[in-house]
């Protein structure tokens, strides 16, 4: 719904992945959104914010939950660039799932770990909508990967399975 930079040719070597709104797409149809998300190690922010003003954009932040905004000087859309020390970003940057766009996106698993983390409104619907057509199976390794990871909110990600199920029908 919005033009996509060229992170890649901004970004070089850097490893990143989509996540927010426009990560969804790699999944399940995108919901309308006004920004670009992405996570990128937390130890490439300072080559990443480089980047990012080599190519012309205004840089904001820091932001609570670890990065900084890139504003396009033209008023594009903002590009949030999340920082990730977590140790299951490494496996998630390393097996992206293409979107249509042919963009990486971060894999569905973790993607659904990093937005149980966030907590917000969006992002617990974002989770429901993501279980939506998942298989016992599916859910079950999901499960085990926010039980590895972040056992607090293993009974939050329950409670949102039993939430899609009921949205959208029981798990196939």
């Amino acid at each position: 719904m919005i033009p996509t930079p060229d992170i890649s040719a901004i970004l070089g070597s850097i490893r990143w992945v989509l996540i927010g709104g426009l990560a969804l797409r790699a999944y399940i149809p995108e919901r309308m959104t006004l920004d670009v998300d992405i996570m990128i190690f937390e130890a490439d922010e300072a080559a990443a914010k480089a980047a990012f003003a080599a190519a012309g954009y205004q840089l904001t932040g820091p932001l609570t939950i670890g990065g900084f905004t890139a504003h396009a000087v033209d008023n594009g859309a903002p590009i949030y660039v999340l920082t990730s020390a977590e140790p299951w970003f490494s496996d998630a940057v390393a097996h992206p799932t293409l979107d249509p766009a042919g963009l990486p996106a971060m894999p569905r698993f973790y993607l659904l770990l990093q937005k149980l983390q966030a907590g917000r409104t969006q992002d617990l619907a974002d989770v429901q909508r993501l279980l939506r057509g998942t298989s016992a199976e599916e859910r079950a390794a999901m499960r085990l990967i926010v039980s590895q990871y972040a056992t607090d909110l293993v009974e939050d990600y329950d409670a949102l399975v039993t939430l899609a199920d009921l949205e959208f029908g029981a798990a196939l």
